[in-house]
Parts: C-alpha cells; sequence; structure tokens
C-alpha cells in the first residue's frame, strides 16, 4: 500500500508511481549488468539501446514523421529561448512571437538579444485571461519563425488551436502540455519541452525539429547549441543528461501501457472538467480564464477570501494534497495535473475543497 501523497506541483512534477517503482528495483544492477544506468558509460552498447529506445517510443507516441529529428538536450526549455534564435534567426531578420504570459515573455526578452523581435499579438489588453484571436495578430510577411507557448504554466493559459503561420516555421514551447493529447506535429517547424513536467526529471529538454531547419545557426552560436551539432551526434555531441534520458524513457514506456497518448486525452479531459466544473459550481473559489482558454495541465484558482489562503494550504498539506501554492507572481492557487496524476487526485482535493468551503463559507 502506497503512502505517496498527491503531488499537485508544476515542476518539477509528479512521475508515475511505476515508474519510479521500476527505477528503485533497476537502481543498482540493472538488467543483471551489476551497475546502476547513472554509471553507465553513454557510448556503452547497452546505453545508446536505451536512448534508442527512448526516442522511438517518443515517435510512436507522437507518430512524428521521419524527416523530423529528435534531440534529447540539456539546459531546459529557458535555454532554448537563446537557441532557437540563434539557430533559426539569421542576422538582420525578423521573428514573431506571441505573448500569453510570463514564459512567452521571457523567450521573447531572450529572443531580442539576438535579432529582431516583432511581438505580432499579446493577451495584455485581456489581462492574461484570453488568447487573441489570430484575426488580432500582425504577423510579419517572411518572418524567420512564428514562436508561441501552447500552455502557460503560470496563468493557467492555453491554445486549444494550432495557429496558421503559411510557409513560416511554427514554434511551440509545449514544456507543459506536451503528451496530454495528440498534436500533428507535422504543423510545426520546432518543437520544445522542458521534461519535467509531463516527461521525466528536470536536466533535459526536448527538441522535435525538422530537417530543413538545420545547418542554418549563426556563426557565432555556439558548438553546444547548435541543433545540427547535436543532430548530428545523437544528442551525444558531449555526455548528456543520461539518468533523466533513461527515466524519460520509461514514461514513454509507461504512456504506451495506458494506450497512448488519445487515452491520456481522455483521462485529461476527465480530470479537468471534473476540477473546473466544481470550482464554477462554487461561489467560494473561482477561475478567471476564459473558457476556451482554460489550461487543461495547470489550474489556478483563488478562495473568496485571500485571508484563508494559508489555512487552505496547511489543511491541504495534512492531507497529502502538496504544492498547491500558486506561484509567487500571481498568488492563489494551483493545481497541476499532468499525466501522471489520475483521476482520484482530483477527487481527493475536490473532496478537501468541499470541506474547506463548508467549514469557511
Amino acid at each position: 500500500m502506497s503512502n505517496r501523497a498527491f503531488n499537485f506541483c508544476a515542476g518539477p512534477a509528479a512521475l508515475p508511481e511505476a515508474v519510479l517503482q521500476r527505477a528503485q528495483a533497476e537502481l543498482l544492477d540493472w538488467q543483471g549488468k551489476g551497475l546502476s544506468v547513472m554509471e553507465m558509460s553513454h557510448r556503452s552498447e547497452d546505453y545508446m539501446a536505451i536512448a534508442a529506445q527512448a526516442e522511438q517510443d517518443l515517435r510512436d507516441l507522437m507518430a512524428i514523421p521521419s524527416n523530423y529529428k529528435v534531440l534529447f538536450l540539456q539546459g531546459g526549455a529557458s535555454q532554448q529561448f537563446a537557441e532557437i534564435a540563434l539557430n533559426l534567426l539569421p542576422e538582420g531578420a525578423t521573428a514573431d512571437y506571441i505573448d500569453t504570459g510570463i514564459w512567452s515573455q521571457k523567450a521573447i526578452a531572450e529572443g531580442n538579444r539576438y535579432g529582431h523581435i516583432n511581438v505580432a499579438a499579446t493577451a495584455k489588453p485581456y489581462d492574461y485571461l484570453a488568447i487573441p484571436g489570430q484575426n488580432e495578430w500582425n504577423l510579419t510577411p517572411g518572418a524567420a519563425y512564428v514562436h508561441y507557448a501552447s500552455n502557460e504554466t503560470i496563468g493557467g493559459l492555453q491554445f486549444d488551436w494550432v495557429p496558421q503561420a503559411g510557409d513560416v516555421p511554427l514554434v511551440v514551447d509545449m514544456s507543459s502540455d506536451i503528451l496530454s493529447r495528440p498534436v500533428d506535429v507535422s504543423q510545426f517547424g520546432l518543437i520544445y519541452a522542458g521534461a519535467q513536467k509531463n516527461i521525466g526529471p528536470s536536466g533535459l529538454v526536448v527538441v522535435i525539429v525538422r530537417e530543413d531547419l538545420l545547418g542554418q545557426a549563426r556563426s557565432a552560436c555556439p558548438t553546444m547549441l547548435n541543433y545540427k551539432i547535436a543532430a548530428d551526434n545523437g544528442s551525444m555531441y558531449n555526455t548528456p543528461a543520461t539518468y533523466s534520458w533513461y527515466l524519460s524513457g520509461l514514461v514513454f514506456q509507461w504512456l504506451k501501457e495506458q494506450g497512448g497518448v488519445a487515452a491520456m486525452e481522455q483521462r485529461n479531459r476527465a480530470k479537468k472538467d471534473r476540477l473546473y466544473n466544481f470550482i464554477d459550481a462554487s461561489s467560494f473559489y473561482s477561475n478567471p480564464i476564459s473558457l476556451n482558454a482554460r489550461s487543461w495541465m495547470n489550474v489556478p484558482f483563488r478562495l473568496a477570501d485571500e485571508r484563508l489562503d494559508k489555512a487552505f494550504l496547511a489543511g491541504a498539506d495534512a492531507r497529502g494534497l502538496l504544492n498547491l501554492k500558486g506561484h509567487r507572481s500571481v498568488g492563489g492557487m494551483r493545481a497541476s495535473i499532468y499525466n501522471a496524476l489520475d483521476l482520484d487526485a482530483i477527487e481527493a482535493l475536490v473532496g478537501y475543497m468541499t470541506e474547506f468551503e463548508k467549514e469557511n463559507a
């Protein structure tokens, strides 16, 4: 009987218990080899097989076309803010960015260090509670790429549609919603995602990049940040984050066992509907995000009286409902309900919220 808590952390986030149990069983002696994966040479035959299987499983899960490279890199999604510009934004060119919250703003600020960034649309007029429709966007003809964040982890704002960029490569930060529901990879020039939400532990970032976008890096681009160098070397130009890569591979196997991304979509839809429906039916809790832009993965909510926030969090912790405090920049509460959390976690949270409301309304 597990005594694990329900972990609603935005990241590093909950991992599937079955994955942790397998990693624990293999920690000291991987498949009878007498050593841990974290002690293996990344050039060894055994580890190369682990890495290849992880890539193939991700390709299967996302139906990644053969003309895309899958890279397992270091530095997290935040390093990609610079890496994307260094690889895809030529000197004197313009890239279009969509501002829907804190993470897209960080990407814009970093992109501005390397070239001209046109903020083609912003959710600021909507107080970041809705996403401007594409009819409001001011895209640049011939832009190097169009960048957006599909899900803003902090604000709980998510696209329920894929922007149309024509022949311009579409670049998307999917750090917090990758593998949560199916996407058509062929619509994108580049997808990137920090691992620590729906993929695995921190320290790893996955980049899925169309092959024709490789080989365009600026001469000043550091070797370690050059996508073509990474692709040509199988993400092993240097020693990669081997254990994070291995654990991510176990998560991919677990996802396949659950029925793949389509099955996760059904589970995630049920989870988010249960929580949002409860919040909407209550006068004690509220979520202000526009209905068509509510995140499936990160559900921010507020109590009617913020003076009760500390008591709410203390009670939640006592019941094993952890990491519900909202991001320091926005306050309130936030439940991150990634793939590893089952519906029973949502039921436990709703049960506590019901109890707390009865005692304090």
